[in-house]
């Protein structure tokens, strides 16, 4: 009797156990009855952003980003200080650098409208990437739904969990895999770099101090806008065709054309320039790679089922 007792309480235990595994699955049509209208919503308001402004879309997938490398993809990364935590827009790697806050708060009250309290913050910046990405010439990829919106946010963890952008290989190869992705990963989602920009600040030491890695005729170039002091927020472009998302960036770290330190450690006489020669001459396999990383990522630690909520105002969460 004991051991049925046990093995009556073993099948339970592993059955609900496969439950909870089940119901914390993502979907790409969790919308389709409670909300069929959401994804057009979105990207009909992508679609006019970036028409108004093509910068935004490499903004708005950079977005996703850091919300997933903190504390995985639940939008604690749009959420605004509060007497109970400090938030992650302060953070360094986010401070005067983050982007399309505004694009977000729209397609929100775009959302609320139609459907009241259904779709997620943390969605509509995981699908705001992918058609971003699409509105500028890249792949496009199914993007699993179901996501809640977190009720925290964490200055400390966007302090650490974000790679900067002065990592050498070997850490840039040790932050990736920390959540969980290879160095071929690590190389691919690199290549979203294709459409952003990088501010002076961030590439100066690269143009005066360590210019054994990049192309010297390159290098002249940039520092027409980024001087060796002042005019830290000055701009540049992150390859030679940034309105487009292609495998041009590829292409330039190859021809020691990387603007950022991290962006040419990829290829180097380095562990991933077999990745990076291949990409540049693929823009196929970068494109189907790249979204099955973006997938991937998309995937990092999403709170499912009663975690979290559906934040009403992506900025605070609700009752605040």
């Amino acid at each position: 009797m004991a051991s049925f007792s046990f093995s009556l309480t073993l099948y339970l235990s592993i059955f609900l156990l496969l439950l909870g595994i089940a119901s914390a699955q993502l979907s790409t049509n969790f919308y389709s009855s409670s909300c069929p209208s959401a994804l057009s919503i979105i990207q009909g308001a992508i679609s006019s952003a970036i028409s108004s402004e093509p910068r935004m879309g490499a903004s708005l997938l950079r977005l996703h980003f850091h919300d997933c490398f903190v504390n995985g993809c639940d939008a604690s990364v749009l959420l605004d200080d509060t007497s109970n935590f400090k938030g992650e827009k302060t953070a360094g790697p986010n401070s005067n650098s983050l982007r399309g806050y505004e694009v977000i708060d729209s397609i929100k009250t775009q959302l609320e409208k139609q459907c009241p309290g259904v779709v997620s913050c943390a969605d509509i910046l995981a699908v705001a990437a992918r058609d971003s990405v699409v509105a500028l010439g890249g792949t496009r990829w199914n993007v699993p739904l179901g996501r809640r919106d977190a009720t925290t946010a964490s200055f400390d963890a966007a302090e650490s969990n974000l790679p900067s952008p002065f990592l050498d290989l070997a850490a840039l190869i040790s932050a990736f895999s920390n959540k969980g992705f290879t160095a071929q990963e690590m190389v691919v989602l690199s290549g979203g770099h294709t459409i952003g920009q990088a501010r002076c600040l961030t590439f100066r030491t690269r143009l005066y101090d360590n210019t054994e890695s990049i192309d010297s005729a390159f290098a002249s170039s940039l520092k027409q806008n980024c001087p060796s002091s002042g005019g830290d927020d000055n701009l540049s472009p992150l390859d030679e065709s940034a309105g487009t998302f292609d495998n041009t960036y590829f292409k330039n770290l190859v021809g020691k054309k990387g603007v950022l330190h991290s962006d040419q450690q990829l290829f180097g006489n380095g562990s991933t320039d077999s990745i990076v020669n291949s990409y540049s001459l693929d823009s196929g396999k970068f494109f189907t790679d790249f979204g099955k990383a973006m997938t991937k990522m998309g995937n990092l630690s999403p709170l499912t089922g009663s975690n979290g909520e559906i934040r009403t105002n992506c900025r605070k969460i609700n009752g605040s």
